[in-house]
């Protein structure tokens, strides 16, 4: 089958849902298909999705149409959802794995082997309903029958298939064989094949399998579309979790499908679909007798059975202990003890995303970070900002007065320049050391920037500010003494602004500092303004 994309699909490569509906366009091996129907023995497999294609149309005059072009057998494509979901329900039943990717969708299998290599180990052993029910026709007819599908399902390349064709094709069909459909009986002129289902909903998920399933479940995952097989791909080969049974297809359904029609006639289309379906059978609909081989070419990876002690014991220490010094076995992880918890973590099967006191632990140490700088040790620019708001308001309601002290390093930027950035960062460092024992425990200093720091000197007015930072200026020429560098080579220019409650500064406070300190550098650096 060709598929021909337009430039809005170029990105896919594959036929997705996620392309406009009108963007793809699909011709089939028509021609393959006419030559068979001729030769008046060919199988045709029509899928159930034409009730709504050739709606207002009958299905009984549509198979009696395909009868009239040549085929020999018209079967409805429900044996090989049934097929399929015999299968599944064996597996699902087995229990025997991690993580199994069931996919019925060969655009889906086509992309995991093309972009997710690593995901083909988790494919099912299982073929497409199509290839299953062609293999089910031949052991019935021989192995030298032909057998032509009809429908959306396609699996190109497939041995068992001698044509794939739309149902734009079967129209086209019917016309090079001179058959009008709309002028056939609209009671069957050979007895139909079976259509009913035993074990199969559409597509050959087990019906059995969403019975047993609760609401939500941690052994089934149902994927819509392939935008998903990248965090699929992480999940199971990175972060080694096991997923369960997990059914992902390109499209909501043959019927969601792009060649389907507009998606506003969805539901529309599952209706008339639905209307045609017979009632559900109560014994297999499969012919005893016949086994038909439905397995696929890909290994499914096992289960760990135990977990490494070592890993166990490391989930343990990164989870941490109590206040009492004992395991948290607070249950909010969804297990009962720790150890459990730490167990299923070791095997892939739980996060420590799971384990509320890890989490908050890592919150309060992720809040600290964020108020810390790194180099410095002092408090954050946003930190700085949050204390300033406060201490205005604190100001307003006491009436108590107090400063802001804006400070600059003069020439760090030599530094950086002679010595290497490395050296700049010891100079700040020592700084920071210098400014965190000039100012008492109730007063905040603060990285601002590069070589730029603020300090917040509550219940001080301008003068004691002005002694504190005087005591400062000549603190810092005393570092750069102190790390060998020349006299005058690590200098600090001030800039102090004054909070009055009772009449408060026009503008923000800490823009009024930085304008004190540019004056102060103005007026020749190594300066208290």
């Amino acid at each position: 089958m060709v598929r021909v994309l337009d430039e809005s699909c170029i990105r896919c490569g594959l036929c997705v849902p996620e392309c406009p509906h009108d963007a793809v366009h699909v011709s089939g091996e028509l021609g393959r298909a006419v030559a068979i129907a001729a030769e008046g023995t060919g199988v045709l497999i029509l899928e159930t999705e034409s009730a709504a294609h050739f709606y207002p149309l009958t299905p009984e005059q549509v198979i009696n149409a395909c009868y009239a072009a040549g085929f020999r057998v018209v079967s409805r494509g429900v044996i090989g959802d049934e097929l399929v979901a015999a299968e599944y329900l064996k597996l699902w039943r087995q229990n025997e794995w991690g993580t199994m990717i069931r996919s019925t969708d060969s655009v889906v299998v086509d992309a995991i082997r093309a972009r997710h290599p690593e995901l083909v180990p988790y494919l099912a052993p299982i073929a497409t309903p199509p290839v299953a029910e062609a293999r089910y026709l031949r052991s019935l007819y021989g192995d030298e029958v032909k057998v032509v599908h009809t429908g959306i399902a396609a699996s190109p390349g497939a041995p068992e298939i001698d044509a794939w064709i739309t149902f734009e094709d079967l129209t086209e069909l019917f016309r090079l064989r001179g058959v009008t459909a709309a002028a056939q009986p609209t009671v069957f002129s050979r007895l139909p094949q079976e259509r009913r289902r035993h074990l199969s909903t559409a597509g050959g998920l087990p019906i059995a399998l969403l019975e047993e399933l609760r609401q939500a479940s941690r052994r089934f995952q149902k994927i819509r579309g392939l935008h998903s097989l990248p965090a699929l791909s992480r999940a199971v080969a990175v972060d080694k979790i096991e997923l369960g049974f997990v059914d992902i297809l390109a499209s909501e359904g043959a019927l969601d499908h792009p060649l389907s029609g507009p998606r506003d006639e969805l539901y529309w289309r599952r209706s008339v679909v639905q209307s045609t379906e017979p009632p559900r059978s109560m014994a297999s609909v499969l012919q005893p007798g016949i086994a038909a081989s439905v397995g696929a070419v890909f290994d499914i990876k096992p289960r760990s059975q135990a977990a490494d002690a070592a890993a166990v014991q490391q989930v343990l220490k990164t989870v941490g202990l109590g206040p009492n010094g004992r395991p948290w076995d607070c249950r909010a992880c969804g297990y009962d003890t720790c150890r459990e918890f730490a167990e299923a973590a070791a095997l892939g099967r739980a996060s420590l995303k799971q384990c509320t006191p890890y989490q908050e632990r890592r919150a309060d140490e992720s809040q600290r970070e964020a108020a810390t700088d790194l180099l410095t040790g002092l408090a954050t620019f946003r930190v700085l900002r949050d204390r300033l708001t406060q201490e205005v308001e604190r100001s307003k309601r006491s009436g108590e007065r107090f400063t802001v002290l804006f400070l600059d390093l003069d020439r760090l930027k030599e530094i950086n320049d002679r010595y290497g950035h490395e050296a700049g960062n010891d100079v700040l460092r020592a700084v920071a050391a210098e400014i965190r024992t000039a100012v008492r425990a109730s007063d905040l200093a603060a990285r601002y920037g590069g070589d730029e720091f603020v300090v917040i000197l509550t219940r001080t007015q301008q003068d004691g500010a002005e002694r504190v930072a005087e005591a400062l200026r000549q603190g810092v020429e005393g570092v750069g003494q102190r790390l060998g560098y020349p006299l005058g080579a690590v200098t600090v220019s001030v800039g102090i602004a004054e909070f009055d409650p009772g009449h408060p500064t026009t503008g923000d406070l800490l823009v009024n500092a930085d304008r004190a300190l540019y004056r102060a550098k103005a007026s020749g650096r190594n300066t208290v303004v």
